[in-house]
């Protein structure tokens, strides 16, 4: 489990929130959810107080720890407009500058002015948009995961692999295998969106859907395994920022996504038949 570290005070809009103090508290909830209910299954959080934690530690903890699924929460913004509205209004006092005669006898006359002006109170106006998206690394980015995975000390968790050997990134055999893998972490990391987002719609909120990222995220990108980002809500929106502070609605959340999860892990490990198998499924989740 992963959770981001949170963005600067002046995204702060009607609650005083941070996303880092959002996400934490909902990841703490669903770590605590899922060994509840996935007791023989081990579960690895990246982090569990506010401390600050890079994007590529998350990654390496999760590589090392061989996970079969890495799943990061996040809470979602948009820019915000300034606004601004007349509180009151302040004299001011200002001078215009006139000239009379010529030559030496050339005077400079300043007269003073009085004048009313507004006094402005600017604020950030709070959007509308509301709801749970997921986002996975997109599939035509397939390349860029394989690159990571060469930057990367940890290698593929098969039967047949060594990490005590030497590995030739440049070889046909490993990209080949590297291909595989990537194109079987798209398709279950889309299996887990969707599951995620069937549940969160179950509660109620409105489910924005699965979309693919192909920049900007490393934990999608650098993790050999499936992974998802949950954008909870929007902390730029009033009833989703509320929502996501509360006890319940961050309960709600980590209930749901823990669901999906079992859901996941159960249509992983006991596949029905199909009369055009997955040539590339393994039997890791």
């Amino acid at each position: 489990m992963a959770a981001p570290e949170g963005w600067a005070s002046e995204n702060r809009v009607t609650e005083g929130s941070y996303e880092k103090n959002i996400t934490l508290a909902i990841a703490n909830k669903l770590v605590a959810e899922l060994k509840k209910q996935l007791p023989d299954t081990k579960i690895v959080p990246t982090r569990t107080s506010d401390i600050t934690q890079p994007v590529r530690e998350k990654a390496r903890i999760a590589n090392e720890n061989h996970g079969d699924l890495f799943v990061c929460i996040h809470a979602d913004a948009l820019n915000l407009k300034t606004g601004s509205r007349i509180i009151g209004y302040r004299t001011e006092t200002y001078t215009t500058t006139r000239y009379v005669g010529k030559g030496k006898r050339k005077k400079k006359i300043v007269t003073p002015h009085q004048r009313e002006v507004a006094i402005r109170q600017y604020f950030k106006i709070s959007t509308t948009r509301k709801g749970t998206s997921t986002l996975i690394f997109a599939a035509r980015k397939t390349n860029d995961k394989i690159k990571a995975m060469e930057n990367s000390d940890i290698f593929f968790d098969t039967d047949d692999n060594d990490s005590s050997l030497d590995i030739n990134y440049n070889s046909p055999e490993w990209k080949a295998n590297a291909l595989l893998y990537t194109q079987n972490y798209f398709k279950k990391s889309y299996k887990l969106g969707s599951l995620i987002e069937e549940e969160i719609a179950n509660t109620g909120r409105e489910n924005l859907g699965v979309w693919q990222r192909d920049k900007g995220i490393w934990v999608l990108q650098a993790t050999q395994m499936p992974a998802v980002l949950i954008e909870t809500g929007f902390i730029t929106t009033p009833d989703d920022e509320r929502y996501l502070n509360s006890e319940k609605g961050q309960q709600e959340i980590a209930e749901a996504i823990a669901r999906a999860i079992i859901k996941y892990k159960d249509q992983v490990e006991n596949p029905k038949t199909s009369t055009q198998p997955d040539s590339n499924s393994s039997n890791n989740y």
